[in-house]
């Protein structure tokens, strides 16, 4: 008879490798630079632009965001230097977006 401990050792799933969700028509990657207050901060876009963004209500509890957070922003139609955050990336799918040459390694700081 089987012991149960080495049954569930046994039994571990392999860990899954996930990629990134990347963005899509219209949105943009971006990382946060300064939080503004409430649910504002400032983001600087890899499209060279830098964006007042928002997260939306629906969002506000789900995201914790920070400086230096990876995150995919939606720019608004009538004005284009202001978005809303849709998405915040995790430490592992930072690093696949880095090994897939979707961000940059390292951050330049002169």
């Amino acid at each position: 008879m089987k012991s149960y401990k080495k049954q569930k050792e046994q039994a571990k799933p392999e860990p899954r490798i996930i990629r990134a969700p990347l963005p899509k028509a219209g949105q943009v990657i971006g990382i946060i630079e300064q939080r503004l207050g409430g649910n504002k901060m400032m983001v600087n876009c890899h499209d060279g632009k830098q964006r007042n963004s928002r997260v939306p209500g629906r969002l506000k509890r789900k995201l914790w965001l920070r400086p230096d957070d990876v995150v995919i922003v939606q720019p608004w139609e009538l004005d284009d230097t202001k978005a809303d955050v849709v998405f915040k990336y995790r430490l592992n799918q930072i690093e696949w977006l880095k090994k897939n040459g979707y961000l940059e390694n390292e951050k330049s700081e002169f």
